[in-house]
């Protein structure tokens, strides 16, 4: 603070001033320096870079770009101020768009983008391909750019790596909303895994100092946040306000619809549960426990029991797949699904003879039964209702099939 108020008005003293609001994450602040020397000098063009980094951070990418345009007119070969032009268009639509970019340096020297030899342009084409080579690229620069760090460590994330990310992130002190978010995510993985609470409320303190602060509550990443910390404390129907007010901007994406359609099945919207988690296209994701049980219950709910049905079919025998095949049969009595109950019924008293198994296979079955009498459902059915009943030692199991004969032969019916 001595040397602060030792600063004048000199351009070298406000350059410097503004470097230090940079390094704190003061990103407005340094912009309103820089925009006012800009005002004083306007030949001053690298000016426009940073001014234009400062909007990057503050995840204004069009009007950085804007800027940023003012000066690559003159310098069109300049190696920051093209990385930093890739870097917006990989924000605002995908890698592909940066690394297009990149590209574009690499071709003035007729090589190709992986033979520029460029510490940032290596680090940046690495993030614009997903992380790929990552091992090999980011640890050598974790020293050079800061940014290297975090990318690796996301890198371990996406491979659910959590301990190496943890290692990485333990000598962190978060002072950015990224490396907030970064602790949150392993804290709130690893917590999970380890069934440690701490790890978890920690998680959400990190998420909610994001998502609460002034500078980020109205951003993505801040309502993001903000839904993780409710994600983290069960409240559902918080994390659907903060999603729905960010659906434009993600609608497409895989992450957000998987969570979407999780908090919307927790917080009993079947219908929108299902349209969001039928949009996840990720394999990985698609094979996740929690996914295939919301899936199914939603399926439920909405009338396609013969969907979750096949679910289960799906899956190798598991603990994971007897607890769906319980949710079936359960939820599927609860909404009067009583043929595909009863199939889970069949399957859950075969696994384990457990009287309770035999009661709602015992009730299913005659809940089925009744409907085919209705109309309600395939008079075929009853052959296989006969069959699931006939796998169960039980003096109940003739009284109840006496009956489906019995109606089968007044009805023309052959058993």
């Amino acid at each position: 603070m001595i040397y602060h108020q030792k600063l004048t008005d000199d351009t070298e003293d406000q350059l410097s001033l503004a470097s230090i609001h940079y390094l704190r994450n003061h990103y407005q602040e340094a912009t309103d320096i820089y925009k006012r020397l800009l005002l004083e000098n306007r030949e001053y063009l690298a000016l426009n870079v940073y001014v234009a980094l400062c909007y990057y951070k503050m995840d204004y990418y069009d009007v950085s770009l804007e800027i940023l345009q003012v000066y690559l007119q003159q310098f069109p070969d300049s190696v920051v101020g093209v990385n930093l032009k890739a870097c917006n268009h990989s924000r605002l639509y995908d890698g592909k768009a940066g690394e297009a970019e990149l590209k574009k340096l690499a071709d003035k020297q007729g090589i190709s983008i992986t033979q520029y030899d460029n510490d940032l342009v290596r680090h940046n084409l690495c993030v614009f391909r997903s992380g790929e080579n990552a091992m090999q690229i980011l640890p050598p620069l974790i020293d050079a750019i800061p940014e290297a760090r975090l990318n690796l460590i996301i890198y371990h994330l996406k491979n659910e790596e959590y301990k190496d990310a943890l290692q990485l992130m333990k000598d962190i002190e978060p002072s950015t909303p990224d490396e907030y978010i970064l602790k949150g995510v392993i804290f709130a993985c690893l917590g999970q895994i380890e069934d440690n609470r701490e790890m978890l409320k920690s998680a959400q303190q990190y998420f909610q100092l994001v998502g609460a602060s002034s500078s980020h509550c109205d951003t993505i990443p801040g309502r993001q946040s903000m839904a993780m910390c409710f994600f983290l404390l069960k409240q559902f129907d918080e994390v659907l306000i903060y999603l729905k007010s960010i659906k434009a901007y993600l609608f497409n994406v895989d992450e957000f619809n998987y969570n979407m359609g999780i908090a919307k099945c927790a917080s009993g919207h079947y219908k929108d549960a299902e349209e969001h988690l039928t949009m996840v296209t990720n394999p990985k994701f698609k094979s996740e426990y929690s996914y295939i049980m919301a899936l199914a219950r939603s399926y439920i709910y909405n009338g396609k029991p013969r969907l979750s049905w096949e679910l289960y079919l799906k899956l190798e025998t598991s603990h994971e797949s007897f607890n769906l095949v319980q949710l079936i049969a359960n939820d599927c009595y609860k909404m009067g699904h009583f043929f595909y109950s009863l199939k889970a019924f069949d399957v859950l008293e075969r696994l384990d003879p457990n009287p309770v198994f035999w009661d709602g296979k015992r009730g299913a079955s005659v809940g089925a039964f009744q409907q085919i009498v209705a109309g309600r459902e395939p008079r075929d059915n009853l052959r296989e209702i006969s069959i699931m009943l006939r796998n169960t030692e039980n003096p109940q199991v003739e009284y109840i099939l006496r009956a489906f004969k019995k109606w089968a032969k007044e009805n023309g019916m052959k058993m």
